[in-house]
């Protein structure tokens, strides 16, 4: 699998990517009528650094690091990851999250945290404490999952 940044050209596909999560409204705290171009410039913002993952020429997945706060907290990264349904389970996501940590450490961070992971989203939480996240704080109720109802969010951390 192909790491790479983020190209202008690659948005159609981002966006098919990004598309299903922001409408399912069960893991990204963005609005779930959020437009094409509202959700890329969301992806691709001049604060983030911005990859995708593809296999024999095909994105699979998606992510983006940038600083979590600014000025005292600009050494902690944070990031935001996205996967083809068609891709689950196959890898994808574990890559990029462990890719993010390299290209995290190269910019300078000192550790990252995800700031609002649902706690129904049982597979990113097993795979972020897989790759070294801890869950270090739990908001109750935050996330208003579409089916669920409220439910918790969670504050994952780790050094790098």
């Amino acid at each position: 699998m192909l790491i790479r940044p983020f190209e202008p050209a690659d948005a159609p596909v981002v966006w098919t990517i990004l598309e299903p999560a922001i409408r399912g409204g069960e893991v990204f705290a963005l609005p779930t009528d959020m437009i094409e171009a509202d959700a890329i410039a969301h992806w691709c913002a001049p604060d983030r650094a911005t990859f995708v993952a593809e296999e024999e020429g095909r994105v699979l997945g998606t992510y983006y690091i940038r600083a979590n706060q600014a000025g005292p907290g600009a050494h902690v990264a944070n990031g935001g990851y996205a996967t083809a349904p068609e891709a689950a389970g196959r890898g994808v996501a574990r890559a990029m999250c462990l890719d993010s940590l390299k290209q995290a450490r190269a910019r300078g961070f000192r550790a990252m945290q995800f700031n609002f992971v649902a706690s129904s989203n049982d597979r990113a939480v097993r795979l972020w404490e897989s790759c070294g996240f801890a869950i270090v704080g739990r908001l109750p109720g935050a996330f208003a999952h579409p089916r669920l109802g409220e439910v918790d969010a969670l504050v994952m951390f780790r050094r790098l």
